[in-house]
C-alpha cells in the first residue's frame, strides 16, 4: 500500500467509525467530509471507491441495524425506535425500512405474521429440494439433504408466518425448469425480500445466460460499483431462492469456482449439467 492508499484508508476508516458512533445525529455528508477534512465531493467519491458503498447508503445500513435490534430484541414501538434512532418521525422509519429491507418496520417486527407460505419437498438432479411459495411467486428454495434442517432454516427466514405443507401451481411452476424449457424462466413469478444492493444483485443474475458463466468482479460493474465485489459476494451468498436465481453461475476471477451455499460438488454439477444441455441445443 502506497503513503496515500494508507492515508486514504485511515480517512475512511474514521468516517466509518465517526458514522457508527453517531449515527443517532444522522450527521450529512458535508459535516462527516469535514470531520475528515475532506471536500464532500471528495469525500463521497473516496468514501464509495473503499466501502463500496455511498456514506449516505452506509449511514442508512448502520441506522437500519441498530432499528431492528430495537424492534426485535427491546419490543419497542416504531415511535420509541424513530426517536431512538435520531430520525424526524415513524414516517422516515418506514421510508428507510421499505429502502433498505424490502419490508415495513412492522413487518420485520413481526417476522412475517400475516404471511402465507405453502411448502413442499421434491426430487431434482442434484438432490432434494425444498420450495416454497406466497400468493405473489417463490419466496424460498433450496436443496437439501435433511427435510427437518431445511425448515427450520426456512422458519429462520419468516419466523412468524404461517406455513402449509402443499404442493401448488406456482411451485409445479418452479420445478419444471428442472424437466421442461428453461428459457421460459421469466415466466416464474419471485417474491423477494432484500435490500437495494441484493435485489439489484440478484435481478443481474437472472440475466446470466443459462450454461454460462461470470465473476464477481463482472456482476459489480454490471450494477455500476466496480469496487464492490466482496459485496457481492455477500449479497449473492444470502441469494434465498437457488437455481432460480444463478448464484451457481458466478466464480472467482481465477477460474476457481469459489463458495456455494449448497456445496461445491452440487455447483460443479449444476454448471456441467448446463453446459452439457447448452451444448446438446445447438447440435
Amino acid at each position: 500500500m502506497t503513503e496515500q492508499q494508507n492515508i486514504n484508508y485511515n480517512r475512511i476508516a474514521e468516517a466509518i467509525e465517526y458514522i457508527k458512533t453517531n449515527f443517532k445525529e444522522q450527521p450529512n455528508l458535508d459535516k462527516v467530509a469535514k470531520k475528515i477534512h475532506l471536500s464532500p465531493f471528495h469525500f463521497q467519491r473516496l468514501f464509495s471507491e473503499w466501502a463500496g458503498t455511498s456514506p449516505k447508503k452506509f449511514l442508512q445500513y448502520t441506522t437500519v441495524e441498530y432499528a431492528k435490534a430495537l424492534l426485535k430484541e427491546n419490543q419497542a414501538t416504531l415511535f420509541e425506535t424513530a426517536h431512538e434512532t435520531g430520525l424526524s418521525g415513524t414516517g422516515r422509519l418506514h421510508d428507510l425500512f421499505i429502502n433498505i429491507e424490502g419490508m415495513t418496520p412492522a413487518e420485520y417486527k413481526n417476522g412475517g405474521k400475516y404471511l402465507n407460505i405453502n411448502y413442499s419437498f421434491a426430487a431434482s438432479p442434484f438432490g432434494n429440494i425444498l420450495v416454497a411459495s406466497t400468493e405473489k411467486g417463490i419466496c424460498y428454495m433450496a436443496f437439501t439433504d435433511e427435510e427437518t434442517v431445511a425448515f427450520s432454516t426456512m422458519h429462520n427466514h419468516f419466523p412468524n408466518a404461517h406455513f402449509r405443507q402443499m404442493v401448488d401451481l406456482i411451485q409445479q411452476n418452479a420445478l419444471n425448469i428442472f424437466t421442461h424449457d428453461w428459457t421460459k424462466l421469466n415466466q416464474i413469478k419471485l417474491h423477494l425480500k432484500g435490500t437495494d444492493f441484493q435485489l439489484k444483485v440478484w435481478q443481474t443474475l437472472l440475466k446470466i445466460p443459462f450454461g454460462q458463466l461470470t465473476t464477481y468482479g463482472a456482476i459489480a460493474n454490471k450494477i455500476e460499483n466496480p469496487n464492490a465485489s466482496r459485496a457481492v459476494g455477500t449479497a449473492i451468498g444470502c441469494n434465498p431462492v437457488t437455481f432460480l436465481i444463478p448464484c451457481h453461475r458466478v466464480i472467482q476471477s481465477s477460474g476457481i469456482l469459489g463458495d456455494y451455499m449448497w456445496g461445491n460438488t452440487r455447483k460443479t454439477a449444476i454448471i456441467g449439467w448446463e453446459g452439457i444441455k447448452k451444448h446438446s441445443e445447438f447440435k
